[in-house]
């Protein structure tokens, strides 16, 4: 053999040998692994951890826990755009290649070596499959050849449509959200099938890097990758020309809070979740438990809103308090520098009040800037309740200057003006008081502010509102609504009470002298209260209470209880508040209806109680419907008459209710088919201030959600029970023309209302 020929010929010999032994060694490898790999039950068997879901009774989503917020959907049910949008942006060969993309590897190494380093990567969905199911996120050669067995393994026994489907189902993306069903909700409150081709490309974004491309993170970041998703769809003919341009230039509304849902149940949904946890301790959070509620969508937004606008209303009168806080602002370079979404990052909305950092301030005229990049403009009317903290004279430490953070609110007409966190706290709960069926409840005014609850939690004093519960235990005594107690002074020295020497007060300080138990419950008498109890005797009343759901050691045996001096919580008001508008039956207050499991199998259903039932019986039928004749007064012409003249309706009852030194007030009060309880003061006890008296800090909210609950409602009345009297009572003023009584307490005589001095509006 020529010399020329075998240094030819040895060299190719000796590569296609080391070929040879190559391919031998990857065929031994590949033997050895191929066997071992996992089985592919996990994806063949796909059961995903599904978190606990809450709604309302009429199946509105008011609640998700678990690690995972995922919702499992099936490929037939994912739009074109949104699959379009995936394959752009992960795998465009995806339904050619068989879990590797050889072309993809090639022209992803190809750019790496242009690029002078490793900038790209060329994994298939197939291959994510394989790695979010089996395998770590470790850099090695092992992991690597393990992902590539398993791709052709996957790739062997599934289709592609189940492939991709998994992949829909499984992959992060962000904000705890697995999947681009749960991502679709979480990012923009919408189910797939509602996504444009722009939101559909910014969901599509996410998997190459979730946190970097977190459009509640990084805006900017996510808005360039987006427009690279969008474009790639354009090369590949997913869009037009006109599909391209319309969806670049679409404005993307992402919710920036991952928490909220479409109505605000935030107390509601954490109480049944409790629930949930406690009966299916081990897996309620991963196995899809669905808990519904009786909560109504359109009572609870009523409720959040009345809450909302009556702790603003309040929080004006009481004036601006100027900066939450200030930020740095030395290496701010712009009015649009990244570094402002940074030092926002930790301030979360409350949902319609906004944190925005002051850019520049003047009397005139207050520019901040909003996370995500908006300027807002505040002059005018925008600028009133804020005004003193403007001027020279405003404290160092408050005043609005470069780098304060403000909450800013847009009106009703779309401009922004200056508002505030609220520091009062304020509770609303409403039920149906035939079942105790809960309707609607809000524990507090921001639940990212504080998880308390203040309906179940907060024990408090009812003042006034407690006195009902005094005078119905006064009819089981023989008084009656004619009976005369007299409106004057009272000093008990320290030897009856005790301790020290008690001197009460009407809450005006006003002194009307004899009037009948009808009158004194309308105006909120004090002295009236006092005498009735000290007549039927604290021992009876304390144990009394207890029918309407009251505990007794909550009520110590004193006169006190006749001005609400016990402790109690707004959820024990409305089962007590109840028993009069049902006619007298105690119902047993619940907010969770049933428990379903993934498959929609009941497991666990409410039994409540209907009113009717004699063996639940609380008070007697004369006595409920006695009741509600005083209380319905109270709301015509007592404390509460703002109630009857707003909502221009007669069949409303309550009673008003504030505390000493305004600390707490009250509103409880009823419709036949709605009952609800309004509260409001300071977490640390202190006073609310002058003249924020029961029917005017807690009132407007009760009146502002049962304008809304009760607006296609006609009037309806108690069925006077079997007996009762009525006896005309002339001259008895703004009260009724006939009064009540029971068949054996009838006056000999027609009761006429004693003179009652002063006719002031009533307060309390």
């Amino acid at each position: 053999m020529p010399s020329a020929l075998r240094w030819i010929l040895y060299p190719l010999l000796l590569i296609a040998g080391l070929a040879g032994i190559g391919i031998a060694l990857v065929a031994i490898v590949l033997a050895l692994a191929y066997p071992n790999l996992p089985s592919l039950e996990a994806l063949t068997d796909y059961q995903p951890k599904i978190p606990l879901r809450v709604f309302s009774a009429d199946g509105a989503l008011i609640g998700e826990f678990g690690e995972e917020r995922r919702a499992v959907v099936h490929i037939a049910d994912v739009p074109d755009v949104m699959k379009q949008a995936i394959l752009s942006a992960e795998d465009e060969r995806f339904y050619q290649h068989g879990g590797i993309d050889t072309l993809g590897v090639l022209r992803a190494a190809y750019s790496n070596i242009i690029g002078g380093g490793k900038r790209q990567g060329a994994s298939t969905i197939t291959q994510q499959v394989a790695r979010n199911f089996f395998l770590s996120a470790e850099k090695t050669y092992t992991r690597k050849l393990y992902e590539v067995l398993l791709s052709f393994k996957i790739e062997a026994n599934l289709s592609k449509d189940q492939i991709l489907e998994l992949y829909l189902n499984q992959i992060f993306l962000g904000q705890r959200a697995y999947g681009f069903a749960a991502a679709s909700q979480i990012y923009f409150g919408k189910p797939l099938k509602s996504l444009t081709a722009a939101e559909a490309a910014m969901l599509a974004g996410l998997p190459k890097a979730p946190s970097a491309y977190n459009p509640v993170i990084n805006p900017k970041r996510a808005r360039l990758r987006q427009q690279y998703v969008l474009r790639r769809m354009h090369e590949l003919n997913y869009l037009d020309d006109a599909q391209y341009e319309a969806a670049l230039k679409q404005p993307l509304v992402v919710k920036r809070d991952a928490s909220e849902f479409s109505v605000h149940a935030e107390y509601v949904a954490e109480m049944a979740r409790q629930m949930a946890v406690e009966r299916f301790p081990q897996d309620a959070y991963t196995r899809g438990l669905r808990v519904y509620t009786t909560i109504l969508k359109a009572d609870q937004d009523a409720a959040w809103n009345a809450v909302r606008r009556n702790v603003f209303d309040y929080d004006r009168r009481h004036g601006y308090r100027g900066a939450e806080s200030y930020v740095d602002m030395r290496e701010v370079k712009s009015d649009q520098d990244e570094l402002l979404d940074e030092l926002l990052q930790d301030v979360s909305d409350a949902d319609d009040l906004h944190p925005a950092i002051v850019l520049e301030a003047s009397p005139k005229l207050v520019r901040a800037y909003r996370r995500g990049g908006e300027i807002v403009s505040i002059a005018g009317d925008g600028l009133k309740f804020a005004a003193r903290m403007l001027d020279d004279k405003a404290p160092p430490n408050k005043s609005l200057k470069r780098g304060a953070l403000i909450r800013v609110l847009q009106d009703d007409k779309g401009g922004w003006q200056i508002a505030q966190m609220p520091e009062v706290e304020s509770a609303l709960l409403s039920a149906d008081p035939q079942t105790g069926a809960i309707r609607a409840l809000v524990g507090g005014v921001d639940f990212n502010r504080s998880k308390f609850n203040h309906v179940t939690q907060a024990w408090r004093q009812p003042g006034s509102s407690f006195k009902p519960f005094i005078y119905s235990a006064s009819l089981e005594k023989g008084f009656t609504p004619a009976t005369i107690v007299d409106d004057a002074p009272l000093v008990f020295p320290a030897s009856v009470t005790g301790s020290q020497a008690w001197e009460p007060k009407n809450y005006d300080g006003k002194y009307e002298g004899p009037m009948t138990l009808r009158t004194g419950l309308a105006k909120s008498k004090n002295m009236v209260s006092i005498r009735v109890l000290q007549a039927i005797g604290v021992q009876y009343a304390q144990d009394y209470i207890t029918r309407f759901g009251f505990d007794a050691d909550k009520h110590p045996p004193y006169l006190t209880m006749a001005l609400g001096a016990g402790s109690v919580t707004p959820w024990q008001m409305v089962s007590g508040y109840a028993i009069f508008a049902n006619g007298g039956y105690r119902v047993t207050p619940f907010i969770v209806s049933e428990i379903r499991d993934e498959k929609n199998h009941v497991l666990a259903q409410a039994q409540p109680t209907v009113a009717g039932n004699d063996d639940k019986r609380a008070i007697d039928a004369r006595n409920a419907y006695v009741m509600d004749s005083l209380l319905r007064d109270v709301t015509i012409y007592g404390t509460a008459a703002r109630a009857s003249a707003t909502l221009k309706r007669h069949d409303l009852a309550g009673k008003t209710g504030t505390t000493n030194e305004h600390v707490d007030s009250w509103f409880c009060g009823y419709q036949h088919t709605v009952v609800g309880c309004s509260w409001i003061g300071f977490d640390q006890p202190k006073n609310l201030g002058n003249n924020e008296t029961g029917g005017t800090a807690a009132l407007p909210a009760w009146i502002n959600y049962m304008s809304r609950v009760l607006k296609n409602v006609p009037e309806s009345f108690m069925s006077q029970p079997d007996g009762l009297v009525a006896v005309d009572t002339p001259g008895r003023g703004k009260g009724p023309a006939k009064e009540f009584f029971y068949k054996e307490n009838v006056p000999a005589a027609p009761p006429t209302d004693a003179p009652t001095g002063d006719n002031s509006p009533a307060v309390d």
